[in-house]
């Protein structure tokens, strides 16, 4: 059997996993249609698991404060376990970050591939390896460490989900809309099959291309699909697509509906953000406004050492470009920090910009 055979496999076979903004979507639902209801508000909140992490740990230094003060920042985090289980040992093989324009109301969603060979803490000791294995090392506050060290970021917050939360978020919205095309209908079904099978929910194939309305299971399955044109780029693109319809159809329910999907998703959620946190969005996101999303590093080259990386070329020029894209930042510098980890990534694999 072939390298991509087997892992397509693997793939097929193992938990289906995708993240959701089910909080954002939260404040901009509850915060449309119970005006005032803020003790009920509070009380639906309260069964969101909480967990505490120590910011003086997550990486974030004094420039990158002050250089992002206007962006809120969010880490939402698929991992891979199929219960109520976020500890250690999970990887996160979903990995969205949620930035907020706080003075426009813009979110641009940046998905970061789970391959990305980047510098990692492990038992104390720094190590380059997959972004997707510093959850299962030091769970949600060692990939803060990640992503604000490799990335100059500012980061304090992250909402994490499993796979089984997902679909139950889709079913209870009542489904979402998605465009599938020939490519993505020659792969679903398979995936549709092993969540079926993994998850114990009942869902049936998709037959034709085109604008339809999938169900939890199936709207997982189009998320995962990944040997399409685009591999791993375009599934991460999917799984944005699924984030925004299932905010574009939460903006539709009515109030039952709302809390019924409310009641149902929030005691799957784990996050280091507590109440009042949460209920600071409802300013800044009831005009939420999808500007852009976009898939990171821009640039990368595969590697295989122990197994497959992606490498950036170079983690230096992906993080300015992200900078003066997504902060615009126009004379944003780099780092020493980022500039010495680009170089160690140029050093053990040999490549450099192209």
């Amino acid at each position: 059997m072939s390298r991509k055979n087997r892992k397509k496999k693997t793939k097929v076979q193992k938990a289906i996993k995708v993240i959701t903004i089910i909080l954002i979507i939260l404040i901009i639902c509850v915060g449309a249609v119970i005006a005032g209801g803020w003790t009920y508000i509070n009380s639906m909140i309260g069964s969101v698991n909480q967990e505490e992490i120590d910011e003086n740990a997550i990486g974030i230094n004094e420039d990158t404060l002050e250089n992002l003060k206007e962006y809120r920042n969010i880490a939402l985090l698929g991992i891979d376990s199929r219960a109520d289980d976020y500890g250690l040992g999970n990887r996160s093989d979903c990995i969205i970050i949620a930035s907020i324009n706080q003075s426009t109301n813009d979110v641009k969603l940046i998905s970061v591939y789970r391959d990305t060979y980047l510098q990692l803490k492990e038992n104390g000791m720094t190590k380059l390896d997959k972004v997707t294995h510093a959850y299962s090392y030091g769970g949600a506050q060692n990939t803060l460490l990640a992503l604000n060290t490799n990335l100059d970021l500012n980061i304090k917050e992250y909402v994490t989900v499993n796979f089984d939360a997902v679909i139950l978020a889709v079913d209870a919205l009542g489904g979402i809309s998605i465009n599938i095309d020939s490519q993505e209908l020659s792969y679903i079904n398979s995936y549709i099959d092993a969540l079926i099978k993994s998850s114990g929910k009942s869902s049936k194939h998709i037959t034709t291309t085109g604008m339809q309305v999938l169900d939890g299971v199936q709207a997982v399955a189009y998320s995962r699909i990944r040997y399409t044109d685009g591999g791993d780029y375009k599934r991460t693109e999917r799984m944005r697509t699924v984030i925004e319809a299932m905010v574009d159809k939460a903006k539709t329910l009515g109030i039952g509906k709302l809390t019924s999907f409310v009641n149902t998703i929030l005691p799957k959620i784990s996050t280091n953000m507590s109440s009042g946190d949460i209920l600071s969005l409802v300013p800044n996101l009831m005009n939420i406004n999808f500007s852009n999303s976009l898939g990171w590093p821009y640039t990368t080259k595969g590697i295989t050492f122990d197994r497959w990386y992606g490498v950036p070329t170079t983690l230096e020029s992906n993080v300015i470009k992200l900078h003066k894209e997504i902060f615009e930042e126009t004379d944003y510098e780099i780092s020493e920090e980022v500039k010495n980890i680009s170089n160690q990534i140029v050093t053990k694999t040999g490549y450099k910009e192209e």
